[in-house]
């Protein structure tokens, strides 16, 4: 069900439920199962070494209720794979296979639930920032090097990969600062004009992203694109999301898209987290949620939120807690 010129792929799961459930963590489930992911690839290293186990952690995802799989190809880039001995089509072959395993989840998963066939659920293809190549933790802080043509020139390659595995939508995500959601709108409207994508920042704080520029400002600046269906933020602290959705609305009418990190914090420089504290809100409201996306959801559907999903460090049960709430909500 590749997406096309005339539509937005969510809307047929956001018109019929009070929200769409994007998955969890790819990377943490991995982990769990016993992968090494301390590589500069981290989940897309077992697109090539393992890749059933990728089909199994999608296929829990939606059978714990997610609507969306975003696919292992996060960071996996063709200078990235080629720089591993990989020729370019073998290159290209692997990041096409992250497609193709989340669209087996889905056949398989279809299988065993023909009552979704009338509404599946969607592929989203995963497409992460020019810092996740560095793996540098510069997706945590913006300030790259690349101007905004060069940013072109390394995302194109890779959405021209990922799209000729006909995904349903874009996930292009964790991206620091508005010039590169901009340069990836440019690849949208002049190379790829029939896709459509969600764009997902990462932010600092209440109000910023992670470079620092206010969510309100760079969503301004990409709302005219027609073939991004959805804006949001995601690997964001879970406080900071219910104030961020009202800046995005505040902007737009399209759907928004959120998917925050557990709760605990990570250090991007020793890559390892430390257990979730205490936080509040953006009224100062003191909360003890340890990944309870489901707990927070409430307040960030009041806030304009339309699909919610988890990031790091989270996984099927609150995926299956999201679920929950969504049935008592219909």
């Amino acid at each position: 069900m590749p997406a096309d010129a005339t539509r937005n792929p969510l809307s047929a799961i956001t018109a019929r439920q009070p929200f769409m459930i994007v998955d969890g963590a790819l990377a943490t489930e991995l982990e769990r199962a016993g992968f090494d992911l301390n590589d500069s690839l981290w989940s897309a290293k077992v697109l090539a070494d393992d890749p059933q186990a990728i089909v199994d952690v999608h296929r829990a995802y939606f059978e714990a209720g997610a609507d969306v799989a975003t696919t292992a190809s996060y960071q996996a880039t063709l200078e990235g794979l080629m720089a591993r001995s990989l020729s370019e089509t073998q290159a290209s072959a692997l990041i096409q296979r992250s497609v193709t395993l989340a669209a087996q989840a889905r056949s398989d998963y279809l299988a065993a639930h023909p009552e979704r066939l009338d509404c599946p659920p969607l592929v989203a293809a995963s497409v992460g920032p020019y810092g996740a190549w560095l793996a540098d933790g510069s997706e945590y802080r913006g300030g790259y090097a690349l101007d905004r043509a060069g940013l072109r020139d390394f995302h194109r390659a890779r959405l021209a990969t990922l799209l000729d595995a006909k995904p349903d939508v874009l996930a292009v995500e964790t991206l620091p600062c508005a010039e590169e959601a901009l340069a990836v709108c440019d690849l949208l409207r002049d190379d790829f004009p029939t896709a459509r994508a969600w764009i997902a920042f990462s932010a600092r704080n209440a109000n910023e992203l992670s470079d620092g520029t206010p969510i309100r400002d760079a969503v301004r600046a990409i709302a005219d694109c027609e073939q991004v269906v959805a804006i949001g933020v995601n690997c964001t602290a879970l406080e900071h999301i219910e104030s961020l959705v009202r800046e995005i609305r505040g902007e737009t009418d399209k759907d928004i898209v959120i998917y925050p990190n557990s709760g605990e914090v990570y250090d991007p420089v020793t890559k390892t987290w430390s257990a979730a504290c205490a936080v509040s809100d953006a009224d100062g409201h003191g909360y003890e949620h340890d990944h309870d996306l489901a707990g927070w959801t409430p307040r960030w559907l009041a806030a304009g939120a339309t699909a919610i999903g988890g990031c790091c460090r989270t996984g099927p049960d609150d995926i299956r807690a999201l679920a929950d709430l969504r049935k008592a909500l219909s």
